[in-house]
């Protein structure tokens, strides 16, 4: 691969050593941990970072265990180790459902789920698995920790919450008390390593309460609070005019390279009934 210009890398072994960097370029660094998204972006003249702060050797960041009631999944941990774990397996089943999705095989040996919500693209396959379950993003400078919600992490289409100054520390999803069934609906041009024309993951509890996101039918990963206030306390049976216009109302989807906004409209109403049914037949 062909770099079009020269840069500092630096691969810090503890976490303040990181931050201490990070403080110090600020907006002209770039974090490396999985790299997938970032050497494209370098290659393509996209980015033009002064430095390159490889992270994977920070051990804090590949941490991936339970911490009371959720899961911490840190900021190194490739999508191959998340599908791979039985404690993501046992407590939340549709990130690993979601990082099947994702490329293909070698890259999600190397991607990280921290490395996907950073890069903000609206076709993002963890957004909708993130947003359904409750997730805060830790992260930190040298002035200390903050936690950010995931409802609050996407500002814009390549645009996070993120400071210059601050690194990912990880995730934390919070494990569903309740007894539940997912889904994630991903629709895609072929078979293989394509993003997603749309996107739908959805999480139903036992008492029928619903939880549904979208990815790339809008600028940003959203959940579809109204829609899911009006399923929920409902059995499901399938769609009906009003809930084709409740789900028409949450999308704003564009037309681009990979599909129609017609297109996208209509299939999110199939992906959302197939979503559901799926997800409570699970159940």
């Amino acid at each position: 691969m062909v770099v079009a210009h020269d840069f500092l890398y630096q691969k810090p072994s503890t976490l303040q050593e990181a931050l201490n960097l990070r403080e110090q370029y600020g907006k002209k660094s770039s974090l490396l941990a999985g790299g997938t998204d970032l050497l494209v972006n370098i290659k393509e003249s996209r980015l033009s970072p002064d430095i390159v702060i490889d992270i994977k050797g920070v051990p804090e960041l590949s941490i991936l265990e339970k911490r009371d009631n959720s899961i911490f999944i840190g900021s190194a941990i490739t999508f191959t180790e998340l599908i791979e774990s039985p404690l993501i397996k046992n407590s939340t089943p549709l990130i690993v459902e979601a990082s099947h999705t994702v490329a293909s095989v070698g890259v999600r040996n190397r991607a990280t789920l921290v490395g996907n919500i950073c890069s903000a693209v609206p076709s993002l396959d963890l957004g909708p698995a993130l947003l359904v379950y409750k997730t805060d993003v830790v992260v930190e400078s040298v002035e200390g920790k903050r936690v950010i919600p995931m409802d609050k992490w996407f500002v814009g289409p390549k645009k996070t919450a993120l400071l210059d100054n601050e690194i990912v520390l990880g995730v934390l999803v919070e494990i569903p008390e309740l007894k539940n069934g997912t889904s994630y609906m991903k629709l895609g041009r072929y078979s293989g390593e394509d993003l997603a024309q749309a996107g739908v993951g959805v999480v139903v509890s036992e008492n029928f309460e619903y939880k549904i996101a979208f990815c790339a039918v809008g600028p940003i990963p959203k959940r579809a609070l109204k829609l899911e206030e009006y399923l929920n306390g409902k059995e499901f049976i399938g769609l009906n005019d009003e809930l084709s216009q409740i789900i028409q109302s949450e999308i704003s989807p564009i037309t681009d390279i990979r599909s129609s906004k017609e297109y996208r409209r209509h299939m999110v109403e199939v992906m959302v009934e197939r979503g559901i049914k799926l997800a409570l037949s699970r159940l």
